[in-house]
């Protein structure tokens, strides 16, 4: 059954929850999305609704979700252990769990996740 809801994303709110993530999921399908969401963004909803259309017509492709205000120090660590500017909203695309592409605030939409993922599912 396809995933339809923003309550379909694990939160990742620790370094132990990204491990465990890949040691579960990661592992079985090399190309996943993180997205970051802050709950009182008015651009973060309207690409939270976006990011959810994604998982509805890419029920294959594992997608985590990070609340920037309650696990701030995961977003700092995520910008520094990727070398990617915190934004938020923003996207990540992981291929064998390197970041391969990100956009932030409108560039989180359907349209580019779709390209971006197909992009590093081809690249394997």
């Amino acid at each position: 059954m396809p995933r339809t809801h923003a309550a379909d994303m694990p939160f990742i709110r620790s370094a132990l929850d990204v491990r465990a993530a890949w040691d579960t999921r990661f592992a079985d399908t090399p190309v996943a999305l993180l997205y970051k969401h802050s709950p009182t963004c008015g651009l973060s909803a309207m690409a939270l609704e976006e990011v959810t259309a994604f998982l509805g017509a890419h029920p294959d492709v594992p997608v985590y979700q990070v609340d920037v205000l309650s696990s701030r120090s995961l977003s700092n660590e995520i910008e520094s252990s990727l070398g990617i500017r915190h934004e938020s909203p923003q996207a990540i695309v992981f291929r064998d769990g390197v970041a391969v592409w990100h956009g932030s605030h409108r560039g989180v939409n359907r349209a580019r996740l779709t390209e971006a993922v197909a992009a590093a599912q081809v690249a394997g």
